[in-house]
């Protein structure tokens, strides 16, 4: 977990290893593995923003709405978490790291299940052996997100069901305090005495699916009803979104 900041510029320089720039562009099919399902009302299907766009889009929740933003004098909205890979560790594909930002978007109540008006999001993976989450705290009904209570507790538990289930390495590899290993049942993973080979292509197959699955299950909820919701308070349902930040 990184200290909450009032801006995402930071957060995503660290998660690229370079500073954010105009001239580098990042694509939802390279360095951007998984974000919040209301993304195709900004891109119009442009998904190549340079890093400075992307910041500004997580960013302008705050600028629309900036009283939740002073909620209890905090105006830090900007939710950043990291997770790393074992150096002994195998190379996740891009299907099993999409997983992985999908789960602790919603373990950490960035992206509720069924939520209409969600928070922005994205998690970012430009370092072989890191993601990077990223959020606005100001959801879109222009609301303060509420992560659960001592959220770095519940990621943590997350992170060890996760490394059972992709076959990681053990906690005590990872330096975690006992307790938070026992905080989940025991899980194996289904591909522990399979060769590594075969193990890894397997995982790939089922990670690629289930992500398939999702996107297709977040398009059939947006366009349950008539007319789909707007997602945010300043456009009407319906109402076509702005293509890109650019503009902005």
């Amino acid at each position: 977990m990184h200290e909450p900041s009032m801006s995402s510029v930071d957060g995503l320089a660290e998660a690229l290893g370079r500073p954010v720039s105009d001239r580098e562009g990042l694509t939802t099919e390279g360095t951007i593995v998984a974000h919040w399902h209301y993304l195709d009302y900004f891109t119009d299907g442009d998904r190549t923003w340079t890093s400075a766009e992307w910041a500004q889009h997580l960013d302008d929740p705050r600028r629309l709405h900036p009283f939740p933003a002073t909620y209890r004098g905090d105006p830090r909205v900007i939710f950043h978490a990291s997770v790393r890979l074992h150096p002994k560790d195998r190379e996740l594909t891009p299907a099993e790291w999409s997983e992985v930002g999908y789960r602790l978007a919603r373990v950490a109540g960035i992206a509720p299940p069924g939520d209409p008006n969600p928070g922005r999001w994205i998690a970012v993976r430009d370092q072989s052996h890191r993601l990077d989450l990223l959020a606005s705290l100001i959801r879109e009904d222009g609301n303060r997100a509420a992560p659960p209570r001592q959220v770095h507790h519940v990621l943590a538990a997350e992170c060890r069901r996760i490394e059972a289930d992709l076959g990681l390495l053990s906690p005590r590899e990872h330096h975690v305090s006992p307790f938070k290993a026992n905080m989940l049942a025991a899980t194996q993973p289904t591909t522990e005495h399979l060769d590594p080979g075969t193990a890894a292509h397997l995982s790939d197959e089922a990670h690629r699916h289930l992500a398939i699955a999702r996107r297709l299950m977040e398009r059939a909820g947006q366009h349950l009803g008539a007319p789909v919701p707007s997602p945010s308070p300043l456009l009407p349902a319906g109402f076509p979104a702005p293509r890109s930040p650019r503009g902005l």
